[in-house]
């Protein structure tokens, strides 16, 4: 379970919990742009004492405009940014106190996922993680067989990454994530820039996973593609909880919220 209680964090002051040994750790998002904007450096609060419960298998939607905190907040949940109130736990455990375990038990995908590759091909970089952690070799080889089947990219793991497509990429880097075998994957913005085929198949893959007992976390502005499979939504706005509902009630609770939601709603 990943566990948030009373998080506030203001720019100027957590980022500093962004680990320079992490190959994702940026703290530019698609959060920029907005009042909460991860660029500004003057010190504005982008999160004000949001509190929130992941259950571990939970298809969890964070929705919100850009500016809203959505990816502020994920970025937390394995030590990427660190609070400046409250606090995150994994698994009953605070994620300061232990980063190596946050982030096995957290996988994490981020909107750019060319910008995180750290090799040339495509099984040396699923390998990457499982590398860090100094496991033996044939436990590493298992993990990513296992991971590029997870993602349908079986057999593909000497193709050079600069040569496939954009859903392509994208799979390849869910692929990074799930070979720490984490307990979540947390996706910011998955769907950015692919065509439709593309946003199908890294979607069933999702949906896929989830039904394996992966908790998935998506965060987006562009509910049509997830909605109607997430167990709960989530929406921020001005670095708040402005609804949690499940899928349902989404309807009803969204309001005049600035995100863009199935043409039936």
């Amino acid at each position: 379970m990943i566990e948030v209680r009373g998080l506030t964090h203001r720019y100027g002051g957590g980022e500093s919990g962004a680990d320079s040994g992490d190959a994702g750790g940026s703290v530019s998002d698609g959060d920029a742009g907005g009042s909460v904007s991860d660029g500004d450096a003057g010190g504005s609060t982008a999160l004000r004492e949001v509190s929130l419960r992941i259950p571990d298998g939970e298809f969890l939607v964070i929705a919100g405009a850009n500016g809203s905190g959505k990816s502020t907040l994920v970025r937390q949940f394995n030590g990427l940014l660190t609070p400046d109130e409250g606090e995150v736990l994994v698994d009953g455990t605070p994620v300061g106190d232990d980063l190596v375990a946050a982030r096995t038990r957290v996988g994490m995908v981020f909107q750019e996922p060319r910008d995180c590759f750290v090799a040339a091909t495509v099984a040396r970089d699923v390998a990457f993680g499982p590398e860090n952690l100094g496991l033996p070799r044939d436990e590493i080889d298992r993990r990513v067989e296992r991971a590029l089947a997870a993602v349908n990219m079986a057999g593909r793991g000497d193709e050079r990454i600069d040569r496939l497509s954009g859903g392509e990429q994208e799979r390849v880097a869910v692929a990074g994530a799930l070979a720490m075998e984490p307990s979540h994957l947390v996706l910011d913005e998955p769907f950015t820039g692919l065509d439709e085929p593309a946003r199908e198949s890294v979607l069933a893959r999702l949906i896929e996973l989830n039904r394996g007992g992966t908790g998935v976390v998506v965060v987006t502005h562009d509910l049509r593609d997830v909605l109607e499979h997430a167990d709960r939504l989530v929406v921020l706005a001005d670095g708040e909880v402005a609804v949690d509902v499940p899928p349902a009630a989404a309807v009803d609770a969204l309001g005049d919220l600035p995100v863009r939601r199935p043409e039936r709603c």
